[in-house]
């Protein structure tokens, strides 16, 4: 976790994602239809957003998503449970309960599906283009 200088949508929390993952756009699209009233904002790790408020070893990595949530960043396991608190209700006791499990056993099945998600979800040729609709949602 890390402080960063400002939120680049301080109204907003933003997940950085890895834009040509199969896995991360699915989980873009799981947390876009549970949000009907566009709480969160989305940004590709390879984007320009990103380059600002995102470590260069994330962007380069591209080895887990990062949460920016007022003004506090937030990866892997960790980010994953903060999405879902703020997804609220049902998703804010699955991340109560991810909660629960000690870090480093969170990250480590975090470290492994993130080392076969191309594998299983694949590989973009490149990043996930928001529909005119999804627009206003996503940051550079």
């Amino acid at each position: 976790m890390n402080e960063v200088k400002s939120n680049p949508s301080a109204d907003h929390p933003v997940l950085f994602f890895d834009g040509v993952c199969g896995m991360c756009n699915a989980f873009v699209d799981f947390i876009m239809k549970r949000d009907p009233q566009g709480h969160f904002r989305f940004a590709a790790l390879q984007g320009e957003t990103a380059q600002e408020f995102v470590t260069e070893q994330d962007r380069e990595q591209l080895k887990s998503v990062v949460f920016l949530l007022d003004g506090r960043l937030f990866r892997k396991s960790s980010a994953v449970v903060r999405i879902l608190w703020e997804m609220g209700s049902f998703w804010s006791l699955l991340g109560t309960l991810l909660w629960l499990i000690p870090k480093p056993i969170r990250d480590l099945g975090y470290r492994l599906i993130a080392k076969i998600r191309y594998r299983i979800f694949g590989k973009k040729a490149a990043c996930r283009l928001p529909t005119p609709e999804e627009r206003s949602r996503f940051l550079d």
